[in-house]
């Protein structure tokens, strides 16, 4: 039996399907050993928290001009350099030996993985097809959901045969294996890929080439702010899956940590099915109706109001099959916004994909740095869970509201090109 060849625009997806794995195994690998680390290195939860938003105060930045970078030097050297930084700070993170030294580390591991997402999405805005774009945001966020889900399972497996430190030294080691076949096999112009067919170019977007363009930052941020403003109310309730979840169950229940690492692992594979669902049905949604702001625009809303709905027994109720049942519910939902919002970037400003991309990922980046801090805090200061969660449900609500208002089918009015050196561009 013959065996169809993959083409190469799938290879180039699932290449980055496979890195945003890796990024979030190394990102949430911390929250699975919190227990065991709060312990080793003497901290609280309100030192936890400063140390889970220091990963997201350069990554926010990195947000802003992170995406420029991927447009100008293109998404195989940027990539492959955030690469070669995660691995690194995820490797020495087993070296940490007290808040001060942990904090730096996830800086650096921020540092990293601050230009990768809107970077990636600069890559699919060449290499998929435009009809597909939802999809591709979808399937690729599922990866990194997977990595969220199987990170408790696979770190606690790896507990059983190494300390909590060398469980970083084994996942910084493994990252660098992406980053070599990465180098080898992308190419930024998908015309200069010599596996590449011509009936694959075809179903592509042709982009500019020959002429530097500079980026009209302050307009398209003023176009972009909705969005940003969105993401926001979306990170703020998404961190909170990604570094507290495990200590909820750990903690609240009391549960050791296999238990809750099994519960959490349910969580979020939510998420990925939260993921690839809102993927295809925007896509979906937009053959059938023509309409950006139906596939885009009311799906996210969907999500919001969902992920509301489903939250709210989680602080009415104090019963542990509730609890997983509803945030199970509650991440899968939230998840559905994910593959919509990020098609976004790429049908307002198709041109600038990573840069438009990394303005709307900085609210995320934004919610990075208040929400796990302040969670900790208020855990600190009330002795529950309830006032933290409570903040949540606001900002979802927050977020449905302005999610229907958003305008993904009134473009981003381009200039003339303008040729520039990288000391001219606005960054």
């Amino acid at each position: 039996m013959r065996i169809r060849r993959l083409s190469t625009p799938n290879v180039v997806l699932l290449l980055l399907c496979a890195m945003y794995f890796i990024l979030f195994v190394d990102r949430v690998s911390i929250s699975t050993v919190a227990p065991l680390l709060k312990q080793d290195l003497k901290l609280d939860n309100a030192g936890l928290g400063l140390a889970f938003s220091a990963f997201a105060i350069p990554y926010a930045l990195f947000q802003l001009f992170g995406g420029w970078i991927g447009d100008r030097f293109g998404p195989r050297l940027t990539l492959s350099v955030c690469c070669a930084i995660v691995a690194v700070a995820t490797a020495l993170t087993g070296a940490a030996g007290g808040l001060a030294s942990l904090f730096v580390l996830r800086l650096a591991l921020g540092f990293g993985e601050g230009a990768a997402f809107p970077t990636a999405t600069r890559a699919m805005a060449s290499w998929t097809p435009k009809g597909s774009w939802g999809f591709a945001q979808g399937i690729t966020h599922s990866f990194s959901r997977i990595g969220n889900a199987l990170t408790p399972p696979l770190i606690t497996a790896l507990l059983a045969f190494v300390s909590w430190r060398g469980s970083f030294v084994i996942l910084g080691v493994a990252s660098l294996f992406w980053l070599v076949v990465w180098a080898w096999f992308f190419r930024d112009d998908p015309r200069q890929h010599p596996a590449i067919t011509g009936a694959e170019l075809a179903t592509l977007t042709p982009r500019a080439s020959g002429t530097s363009r500079t980026v009209p930052w302050l307009r398209l941020a003023r176009r972009m702010l909705p969005v940003t403003t969105v993401d926001f109310c979306y990170g703020w309730t998404l961190w909170l899956f990604l570094t507290w979840i495990p200590s909820f169950f750990f903690e609240n229940y009391h549960l050791n940590l296999q238990a809750s690492a099994l519960f959490s692992s349910g969580v979020l594979f939510a998420g990925v099915v939260g993921d690839t669902v809102g993927g295809v049905v925007s896509d979906r949604l937009l053959r059938r109706s023509g309409s950006l702001v139906v596939a885009r625009a009311y799906l996210i809303g969907t999500g919001f109001l969902g992920a509301f709905i489903f939250l709210l027994p989680v602080v009415l109720m104090h019963q542990l099959t509730v609890a997983a049942i509803c945030l199970s519910l509650a991440f899968f939902f939230a998840e559905l916004i994910v593959a919509p919002i990020w098609a976004v970037p790429m049908d307002i400003a198709p041109r600038y994909a990573g840069s438009a991309s990394g303005m709307m990922n900085f609210g995320f980046g934004v919610a990075g740095i208040i929400s796990p801090s302040s969670f900790g805090y208020l855990i600190d200061r009330t002795g529950g869970w309830v006032f933290p969660f409570i903040a949540s449900l606001v900002l979802l609500l927050v977020g449905a509201i302005l999610a229907f208002r958003l305008r993904p089918d009134e473009p981003f009015k381009d200039e003339a090109p303008v040729t520039t050196s990288p000391s001219g561009a606005r960054v």
